[in-house]
């Protein structure tokens, strides 16, 4: 492919001819909106694009970032990746020798970077939730069929409780064991994202509704033939489980949490609220009732505090007040 390559157009169009043989069409697409804006940013820097590609000089990075300025963040990201892709491919292919860490480093400084948004998510339907969730009705168990249903509806509270008091994702609380959790001191040995153990650390009314769960099924772990430590902590109770003691998936939790949401707040508002909204809810309560950004950040087991910064502005009341105080109150700019 790159034996007759000996100018900048020839290698672009190789290069663009690589990502439509590996790259979805409207990636390709895209990779080739981006090399042509490059190519003519060049010719407009009386670069000949008949040059040959060792000629291109590092100044044409900047030129790119500055020309790219009116166009959205997104879309100057994403040229700026194909226009990096185009260095790297030149390089890999052994047509020029491009400095690509300085290339890096030259985006990274220079680059736009984007905003990063809010966490937004109904406080208020969340605890409308977590309430019903706490005073649900549980069922009389009289028969096989309302047993079933008993440990649904207790395997679903203890679910969303978990989700609220914990701040594990979702993939994580449906990867416990019982095993993982020292009921003495309320804590957990958890693998949580980025292949890291942490501890977690349990409510006392999510361990009441964990216990209360696994108590009420204590004659099917006692069937399964496994060690207790290493059955399910949330476990299926379908016709398709039977009674083997399957564990629940992030579906099955993330359809819990829309039962819910439906049952309150109505079949429109599903997906308004999803397992993850708990664990928004989580670090803001944290923050509101300490104040402490650490603490919330190691109990959210953030690897980056300026994630966790991202919530303080939902627990800062005292400013929301004062704001009010001095732009809501009738007459108050003319004071």
């Amino acid at each position: 492919m790159t034996q007759n390559i000996s100018t900048i157009n020839q290698a672009a169009a190789a290069y663009l001819q690589s990502v439509q043989s590996g790259r979805r069409l409207n990636t390709y697409k895209s990779y080739k909106n981006a090399i042509n804006k490059y190519l003519d940013i060049l010719i407009q820097n009386d670069i000949s694009i008949n040059n040959p590609p060792s000629t291109l000089p590092m100044e044409s990075i900047v030129w790119a970032i500055e020309a790219l300025n009116d166009y959205s963040i997104a879309t100057e990201r994403l040229y700026l990746t194909a226009i990096t892709g185009f260095f790297e491919f030149l390089f890999a292919e052994n047509i020029a020798s491009p400095n690509l860490p300085r290339i890096r480093s030259i985006i990274t400084r220079r680059a736009r970077r984007p905003m990063q948004r809010l966490p937004q998510f109904p406080k208020d339907n969340i605890e409308k939730v977590i309430n019903y969730v706490i005073n649900y009705a549980i069922p009389g168990n009289n028969n096989k069929n309302t047993a079933a249903v008993r440990l649904r509806i207790l395997r679903d509270k203890a679910f969303v409780l978990v989700l609220a008091d914990t701040g594990l994702r979702v993939h994580e609380a449906c990867n416990l064991d019982r095993g993982n959790i020292d009921w003495a001191e309320a804590k957990a040995i958890v693998m949580i994202k980025g292949g890291r153990e942490s501890v977690v650390r349990f409510s006392v009314r999510s361990l009441e509704a964990l216990r209360l769960y696994i108590t009420e099924r204590s004659y099917l772990d006692g069937q399964s033939g496994k060690p207790l430590s290493s059955l399910p902590l949330f476990a299926r109770h379908d016709r398709g489980a039977g009674k083997k003691l399957k564990r629940i998936t992030p579906t099955t939790g993330r359809n819990i949490v829309n039962q819910y949401v439906s049952e309150i707040l109505g079949p429109e508002s599903i997906g308004t609220i999803t397992p993850h909204s708990f664990r928004h809810y989580f670090v803001t309560v944290v923050l509101k009732a300490s104040g402490n950004l650490k603490l919330a950040q190691e109990l959210a087991r953030h690897r980056n505090i300026a994630i966790t910064q991202r919530y303080a502005h939902l627990s800062d009341d005292e400013l929301d007040k004062g704001y009010h105080h001095i732009f809501n109150q009738p007459n108050a700019q003319e004071k």
